[in-house]
């Protein structure tokens, strides 16, 4: 009995430790240094920038995403816009042409990153940015992402993206909104204290000569910050550099986004480097441990707690235990009700129940037919 209460705490602790006790650790580190938080200083002579857009048949969507990047406040002269289409059967190309791109490559289908590969191949800038067909920029959004590289240590800068419910609005079966805006306070308090664990493919830059290539299957988001900081570089969270993107309607379509993107996620961490020590300092290898290695490793944790807590009870052990179960069956039965009644108390469970359950959903898929390089739009997205 007395292991299967270790291993019930141990995992309890875990799941609590990611979900919540890494975010609370860091805000009260970041608030015990010196200093307040600034904003990186705007530059007077920004560098030129490139801004990347890979796109696969976004004819929907094109026209509007070159219309906001011209708009955005850059001097036009050192903003170079390159669309680059991957493998698209539709008009993506002839629109994004007519819509003013500098530059417009058809491509053959390869994925989102050997898309990127290529026009970063033909880019000019010194700076390079990158973002999503649907994603739509403030207009401060490209001077302030660069500001960030006026600091020579910093190799990546990421964004901060709102994600749009919809007409639904606050009743919205997706409760991505509330997801992102603890991830985007989490990576402030990183970013203070050292450098970001994880991106976002709507907002972000890194220098020319700081690009990586990467596996097609191995996105930018996870791959480039964990990679800057190996080569002593840091990687860095700009709130002032804002996006906006609609939002998956619906849970079940936020479900399959997030086990793709957990397909795309297992190969990175478990065979692209990201859990080799080497070259990261101390309180960063602590970062990845708490802020990914774990968060991903919620199913087994739950699993653990559900099966030790069931067991420890026909054990004959007391009444905590069976507490603990009625919470850990609670939270099912919340978001089973999720479906039927849409408050936001159960949403939020069903939310939580269903993107927990996407690791292991995609590392299923990863070992089973592995994980192609390219992609489509999530459901209602465009």
């Amino acid at each position: 009995m007395v292991v299967l209460e270790i291993m019930f705490w141990l995992a309890i602790f875990l799941i609590v430790w990611t979900q919540l006790g890494y975010a609370l650790v860091l805000a009260l580190l970041a608030r015990l240094r010196r200093g307040p938080a600034r904003a990186f200083p705007p530059v007077a002579e920004p560098p030129r920038l490139t801004l990347i857009v890979a796109a696969h048949d976004e004819e929907q969507v094109i026209a509007a995403k070159l219309a906001n990047a011209l708009a955005l406040d850059y001097p036009r002269e050192r903003l170079e816009v390159i669309v680059a289409c991957d493998g698209c059967a539709d008009a993506t190309a002839e629109r994004a042409r007519e819509a003013g791109a500098d530059l417009v490559l058809e491509l053959p289908r390869g994925g989102k990153i050997r898309a990127q590969d290529a026009a970063v191949a033909r880019a000019t800038g010194a700076v390079l940015a990158f973002s999503d067909a649907n994603a739509l920029w403030e207009p401060a959004a490209a001077r302030a992402l660069v500001a960030a590289f006026a600091d020579p240590r910093v190799g990546y800068a990421c964004g901060q993206v709102r994600f749009v419910a919809g007409d639904a609005g606050g009743a919205a079966p997706n409760q991505e909104g509330i997801y992102w805006r603890y991830e985007m306070a989490i990576r402030g308090w990183e970013s203070r204290l050292s450098s970001i664990t994880a991106g976002n493919g709507a907002i972000y830059a890194t220098r020319r000569d700081s690009y990586l290539e990467v596996d097609p299957i191995m996105g930018h988001d996870l791959s480039l910050p964990f990679n800057m900081v190996k080569r002593g570089l840091r990687a860095v969270y700009v709130p002032e550099a804002r996006a906006r993107e609609k939002m998956v309607p619906t849970l079940g379509g936020e479900f399959a986004r997030k086990r793709r993107m957990m397909s795309h996620t297992w190969p990175i961490l478990l065979r692209g480097g990201m859990l080799s020590p080497r070259g990261y300092p101390p309180g960063y290898a602590a970062m990845i441990v708490s802020h990914r290695l774990l968060r991903y490793g919620s199913p087994a944790l739950h699993l653990i707690a559900l099966a030790a807590n069931i067991a420890l009870l026909a054990l004959g052990a007391g009444t905590p235990y069976a507490i603990t179960l009625g919470l850990q069956l609670g939270l099912l039965a919340a978001a089973l009700a999720a479906g039927p009644l849409r408050l936001r108390p159960l949403l939020l469970a069903r939310y939580y129940v269903l993107t927990t359950a996407s690791p292991a959903a995609g590392l299923w898929d990863w070992l089973r037919h592995g994980t192609p390089a390219s992609w489509e739009a999530a459901e209602g997205t465009r």
